[in-house]
């Protein structure tokens, strides 16, 4: 079959032209040509169609070889250029090749003709191969390989770029960050493949509901954002608001099964006064979870003076820090007792509080980074590390006293985003054993809010735990207003009555109603109660009086750091 080839002949002779095309045929060829002679001819050639060889002759009346490469070169078109001249010196020869022409021919030899084109051609689809392949590796250098957006790379740029233009021809801009929710169940109940056809359709919408001047990129995961370029902040609403709305409309419908699907959006005004592309994303990452905390499916505005969007600024800041104490080891453990309110031998009941201590010495409690260590997954890292020094320091205490053992027991706190971890179990069954710890000397806790809210996970979390011979307790109980049905569902050995119902039970007849009632019913329920935040000698006394098994709080003692082998170890 004969090869196509779309040869351009610059060439002043028709019979010249001729020989040839047919050399060429009878190569195999099978050739379409045009034949042009003047500057004008070529230029109009080269605009007009694509060629797959240009062959010229050097010297014609008034244009020559040098002319025509000078001419295709300027045309940037990588066609490969082959002189073939009846007369050509060597030095022209030379100068012509540094020029751009490929080769050159005497017309007397046009044996070397062919060969010559074949190589050329092959180097011509080697340059283009390579062309696309460079294409195609900048392109996933700047694109995401499933929606075809931009990547987190190439938005930053272009944010970055624009807030570098900014300071001196200002337009209002407006950043929108979009996070998409329940993105998590489609993954969860159909799998992967689901999820990544979710994001390639919300992709498709999210492209519709704004202009094609905007930049949209996926960031990663479910998150995605949207530069509006000359886009003040009332209009970034209504945008923002179209985008909720088209979502909020749309259904994803995968194997019989149909999903309504929602967004969170944080919007950022972007001003000259925004120092760089971090703190904007960081403003615009901060204002979505707002959203998200509002009840989702809907758009917050970043404002400087927004309490709630400084308090996540605090949170974010405190990952940084979080990260570094795990690196650095600046984690404390104190401890608080728990005591038997009935007559008899006291057993060495504990609770012990996390710190971390700064650089500089200074020590914060666990309300204040808890928070932050929830929201932006650290908290898995930092129960393992507790678990980790609480072992210790049981194994050590077992070792340097010759108390009871059976007497003594630790609570340790599981944060709820914690129990979903299928790690967990694992590494507490791990460090029973590398620390020699009896397991019934363990007793973790799981707050009754975060029992509920997880309830699957936490029956299951208790459900190892127990097999390992660990004891469990549900802390706070009665924050939660639930129902008395759940302590039949959770196995548990303890309750602890949340504090703010005990520490108020001497000022209101109702606080003490409820601490009753979770105490009668712990007890028909076969669990044993502690009363939290007993904070005064009449309470302790209160609590004794309603058959209450345990307390703890400040008239008890206050917390202490763990210093010595015979004191025992928990968290909160």
């Amino acid at each position: 079959m004969a090869k196509a080839l779309r040869v351009l002949v610059v060439e002043d002779s028709e019979d010249d032209t001729v020989l040839l095309l047919r050399h060429l045929r009878q190569a195999g060829f099978d050739v379409l040509h045009q034949r042009v002679s003047t500057r004008d001819e070529l230029n109009s050639a080269l605009a007009d169609k694509h060629w797959d060889v240009v062959i010229t002759d050097h010297n014609m009346p008034n244009f020559d070889s040098s002319a025509a490469l000078e001419i295709i070169k300027a045309a940037d078109k990588d066609i490969p250029v082959i002189i073939v001249s009846g007369s050509i010196g060597e030095d022209v020869a030379v100068q012509a090749m540094k020029m751009g022409a490929n080769d050159y021919i005497m017309k007397n030899n046009l044996l070397r003709l062919i060969p010559a084109i074949e190589r050329e051609l092959r180097e011509t689809e080697n340059r283009r191969a390579h062309r696309q392949a460079e294409e195609t590796i900048r392109h996933m250098a700047y694109h995401d390989s499933l929606t075809g957006l931009h990547n987190r790379y190439e938005f930053e740029d272009t944010l970055t770029t624009h807030l570098t233009k900014a300071g001196n021809d200002w337009q209002s801009t407006s950043l929108l960050y979009i996070d998409l929710d329940q993105f998590k169940i489609v993954n969860d109940t159909c799998g992967h493949i689901a999820g990544d056809e979710l994001l390639r359709q919300i992709a498709v919408i999210l492209r519709r509901c704004i202009r094609e001047s905007d930049s949209l990129a996926r960031l990663g995961g479910d998150e995605f954002a949207v530069l509006l370029r000359s886009c003040p902040l009332p209009r970034a609403q209504e945008i923002a608001q179209h985008i909720l709305s088209s979502i909020q409309s749309y259904r994803f419908s995968w194997e019989k099964r149909n999903f309504v699907v929602g967004v969170s959006i944080g919007i950022v005004e972007i001003h000259p006064h925004w120092h760089n592309m971090s703190e904007v994303m960081s403003a615009a990452d901060i204002a979505c979870y707002a959203a998200k905390d509002r009840g989702r499916n809907r758009y917050h505005v970043y404002q400087e003076d927004d309490a709630e969007l400084q308090r996540r600024y605090g949170e974010m800041e405190w990952v940084a820090r979080i990260n570094s104490a795990l690196d650095e080891d600046r984690f404390v453990l104190y401890k608080q007792s728990i005591i038997k309110l009935a007559d008899g031998a006291q057993p060495d009941y504990c609770e012990f509080l996390l710190r971390i201590r700064s650089s500089t010495g200074n020590l914060t409690e666990p309300g204040v980074f808890i928070p932050a260590a929830e929201r932006y997954n650290l908290i898995s890292a930092l129960d393992k590390r507790v678990i980790d020094m609480v072992f210790a320091s049981a194994s050590k205490r077992s070792s340097c006293t010759s108390a009871n053992t059976e007497d003594f027991l630790a609570f340790v706190n599981i944060s709820g985003s914690s129990i979903g971890d299928d790690s967990l179990t694992p590494y507490i069954n791990k460090k029973l054993i590398e620390y020699r710890i009896n397991p019934a000397n363990i007793c973790f806790e799981i707050t009754e809010t975060a029992a509920i809210s997880n309830l699957r996970e936490a029956l299951g979390f208790v459900e190892h735990i127990r097999q390992l011979g660990c004891r469990f307790a549900l802390d706070d109980f009665g924050s939660g207003m639930s129902s008395f049905s759940y302590l039949k569902t959770i196995p548990a050995d303890f309750i602890k009555i949340d504090g703010e119902f005990v520490r108020n039970m001497l000022k209101d007849p109702m606080n003490t109603a409820i601490v009753e009632s979770i105490n009668r019913i712990g007890h028909v329920a076969g669990l044993q109660t502690i009363g939290e935040h007993a904070e005064s000698k009449e309470i302790i006394a209160r609590l004794r009086a309603m058959g209450v098994d345990y307390a703890q709080g400040y008239a008890i003692d206050k917390p202490i750091p763990v210093v010595s082998c015979n004191q025992a170890i928990s968290t909160s």
